[in-house]
């Protein structure tokens, strides 16, 4: 079967129930994320562990497998808004939902979770649930058309995007904040006291939430079929990952280069910009995250059965772990750093204790601690939430 040229057919072939292997999935990236956001707030804030000349394999690759999260979580609502239309009577219905939604979920990224990450009310991130919000904004309108166009609008932003690399935000005068808003990370500080940070700029992760909508249909296809397709799909992305950054050319801001050994030498060649996502970077992360949910389908892992929990309510999850995590680390960091740990490495490096920081397997056993800690409250909310309909868990 093939992706043909048409708009979906609510009436064909609808999903009654949901797919395990999307909740394991998501559940696996909101627990790895969880692992990234302890590794912020308890590591030293001037040790980077993807720069090749101070980091090792442990630390890099905590680091580097995280990166798997962004494009999956992204790639994964795509696939939800697709399979939320067979539970709606048309596009215009979805289209209404994705604007509320969307617009909800930039509110939220520019104040609870700006606050939970840096407990200052002046400073408004614009992170992942910013990037999310308005691409299913975008996504709202781009679903009237065929499956087959917002394919490849998906294919053309993500693959052509790295065209625009050369283009700087303060070129634009006046400007600077819409190049910044679309395609270049960037603090804007309007007056004393207030930070605006665009930490995700938008027109890549339109290209994944479109590239996931176009993929739905695949979901929506008999088991066997399904399965052919992720395993196919999955290992030609990361095959084409491979080619394209073998030859060194294009893909990526930053070409790899041979270095002292063979460790810093694949560091340097699987390390790819996030900020935006690059091709390469988008090409390795849901090739894997293809390969993942195609082991999902063939075998059920029983112990990961708890992350189903997590997977269905992500959004949930996401607000809470943030606040959690933080509070974790001022009440285990003031007795041994001070008042000034309170502050978020990012917002003001200077101001943390120059010692500040946990060893690697000290911030896994913390990781673990949280994670055992927010899983009977994730329980808790799924069970409310499978029990009652009232409209606003539609928004969480």
């Amino acid at each position: 079967m093939t992706l043909d040229d048409s708009t979906p057919n609510t009436k064909a072939q609808p999903i009654t129930k949901r797919l395990v292997s999307i909740d394991l999935l998501r559940g696996l990236v909101m627990v790895l994320m969880a692992l990234d956001h302890v590794r912020i707030f308890f590591s030293n804030p001037g040790f980077h562990p993807l720069d090749i000349n101070q980091s090792n394999l442990p630390f890099f690759f905590t680091r580097w497998v995280t990166h798997l999260c962004a494009p999956s979580f992204i790639f994964l609502a795509g696939i939800a808004a697709y399979l939320s239309l067979k539970r709606r009577n048309s596009p215009k219905e979805l289209s209404k939902f994705l604007v509320i939604r969307g617009l909800w979920l930039i509110v939220l990224d520019l104040t609870v979770i700006s606050w939970a990450w840096t407990f200052y009310p002046g400073f408004f991130g614009m992170g992942v649930l910013w990037a999310i919000g308005w691409s299913m904004i975008i996504l709202a309108a781009l679903i009237h058309l065929p499956i087959r166009s917002i394919a490849i609008i998906g294919i053309i932003l993500i693959a052509g995007h790295n065209l625009l690399d050369g283009i700087q935000a303060d070129n634009f005068g006046n400007l600077t904040w819409l190049w910044s808003f679309l395609h270049e990370r960037k603090m804007f500080m309007p007056s004393p006291g207030i930070r605006f940070f665009i930490g995700y700029p938008i027109i890549p992760w339109v290209g994944v939430m479109a590239i996931g909508y176009a993929f739905g249909k695949v979901v929506s296809f008999e088991k066997h079929q399904r399965i052919r397709w992720l395993r196919n799909l999955g290992f030609g992305l990361i095959l084409s990952f491979l080619v394209i950054r073998g030859i060194n050319f294009y893909g990526d801001p930053k070409p790899w280069s041979f270095q002292s050994n063979f460790t810093k030498t694949l560091f340097s060649f699987i390390d790819c910009q996030k900020y935006p996502p690059s091709l390469l970077y988008l090409l390795i992360t849901i090739g894997l995250a293809l390969l993942i949910l195609y082991g999902f389908e063939i075998k059920r892992f029983r112990f990961l059965k708890p992350l189903i929990r997590f997977g269905r309510v992500p959004l949930f999850f996401y607000i809470i772990h943030l606040w959690v995590i933080h509070l974790a680390a001022i009440v285990l960091s003031l007795p041994k750093y001070g008042i000034k740990a309170v502050i978020l490495p990012y917002l003001d490096k200077s101001a943390m204790p120059e010692n500040y920081g946990y060893s690697l397997p000290h911030v896994y056993l913390i990781w673990l601690i949280i994670i055992i800690i927010l899983y009977p409250i994730c329980h808790w909310f799924a069970n409310f939430k499978s029990h009652h309909k009232y409209w606003w868990l539609n928004y969480l």
